[in-house]
């Protein structure tokens, strides 16, 4: 076996809040190995909102300008089109943040951001290429990760020792069960069935979603071809793929005419991705060593596309709590529980306007059989412009929205 590595903080995933956590963390002078299972960070079809609430950290960080240099499409306004009306959801533009729109970038993009500038200081190593199989225990104070990588001979595994290890490696995490946590279901009625088809001249310009008897779907501008979720009854995939692929062509069609002259762009199931939609939560989300944030933690229903913002807000937070701990000499069970105590509040209250929203609006689409209309109060957001600022805050920021407290500290603690 390789020669143990050994760091204060092991960070098991390469999502946005580990990535994140692992950046703030080095950040201040905490040495940190972040440990990501693929080769790179290109994955189609993951969360690709960043919400005004994320692009403050950036700003916090004098990051913002660097960061919006890379391509990217901006969402003012949300809306959507409920059978024959369309309504205004949220307006964006009075948000009391530096950005008032939510960018639309490829995770991938957003996080080989977080990783170059990490790689600037010299207490962050991004491994690549390397999963975090088992834990290491001494009683029951998990110390360590052992991992496989890419570089190794097959079947061979490294240790990597650390006074914490944080589990964000999403909500099919690896790490969760082995430390003994199993999260509460809260159940969802869809999954989401993830596509694009190309955007062309006279489309709208808004990101928007689309509801008819029986049928749902979000498309998001992506400038030059339209990111689509379709959702589907929860489990109800086979039965799609048994319709056959041209009956799930005419399915769209019939919810968006104007992709008559495109559909043929899903030339076989490959073209179409399954996110099998799970909302949950960890009643705790620590342990002696050891603590789980992100979908580790919780996982979010698509509803909103605040599961990047979660994952972030999540990794702040973090880093406020545990880099002064660190560097007063180590982080005790105590200041897991504070991590927990500041993140759980907003996770259980977007949790529960996403379940409202599943349970009231999504499950009536989906078993309809007639045209929607939409209900007062959507229809009073159109009658009352002013009132589109509440939803607006609500995805835009969230709730508690966190803030950088982390130092800037050139020069890592000792490995």
């Amino acid at each position: 076996m390789p020669e143990p590595i050994t760091t204060r903080c092991c960070i098991a995933g390469g999502g946005p809040a580990g990535v994140m956590a692992g950046f703030l963390l080095a950040r201040a002078g905490i040495d940190v190995v972040v440990l990501e299972k693929h080769a790179d960070f290109f994955r189609d079809f993951r969360g690709d909102t960043i919400h005004p609430s994320t692009l403050e950290v950036m700003h916090e960080l004098g990051l913002l300008d660097e960061f919006l240099m890379l391509p990217h499409s901006k969402a003012v306004h949300l809306g959507a089109q409920i059978g024959e009306t369309f309504v205004p959801l949220a307006d964006l533009s009075h948000l009391p943040t530096r950005c008032k729109f939510v960018a639309l970038m490829p995770q991938w993009d957003f996080l080989d951001f977080l990783a170059r500038q990490g790689r600037r200081f010299p207490g962050f190593h991004m491994m690549m290429g390397a999963e975090a199989t088992g834990l290491l225990r001494n009683g029951d104070t998990i110390t360590g990760v052992t991992a496989t990588t890419a570089e190794g001979a097959p079947g061979e595994t490294i240790e990597i020792r650390a006074e914490l290890v944080i589990a964000a490696d999403g909500r099919h995490s690896t790490l969760r069960p082995l430390a003994g946590f199993q999260p509460t279901e809260f159940g969802a009625p869809m999954d989401v069935l993830w596509m694009r088809l190309s955007r062309r001249a006279g489309d709208p310009e808004e990101s928007f979603g689309r509801v008819d008897a029986g049928r749902m779907m979000v498309l998001i501008n992506r400038n030059d071809y339209w990111q689509c979720a379709y959702l589907i009854d929860k489990g109800g995939i086979d039965q799609v793929r048994a319709a056959g692929l041209e009956a799930f062509r005419q399915e769209i069609v019939g919810l968006m005419p104007v992709f008559a002259d495109r559909v043929a762009e899903l030339k076989d199931w490959d073209d179409i991705k399954l996110l099998t939609v799970a909302v949950n939560r960890l009643p705790t989300w620590h342990k002696p060593g050891f603590l789980c944030i992100g979908d580790a933690a919780h996982a979010m229903s698509p509803i909103g596309g605040v599961g990047v913002n979660l994952a972030v807000q999540d990794a702040v937070a973090t880093a406020n709590i545990l880099a002064s701990r660190f560097r007063s000499g180590g982080v005790a069970d105590a200041d897991l529980a504070a991590v927990q105590r500041r993140r759980e509040w907003p996770t259980r209250m977007t949790q529960r306007l996403q379940i409202i929203a599943q349970n009231r609006v999504i499950t009536g689409v989906l078993r309809g059989t007639q045209t929607p209309r939409p209900p007062l109060l959507l229809r009073l957001l159109g009658w009352l412009p002013f009132l589109q600022r509440i939803p607006a805050r609500v995805v835009g920021m969230g709730f508690r929205p966190e803030h950088v407290r982390t130092p800037l500290v050139p020069s890592p603690s000792p490995r």
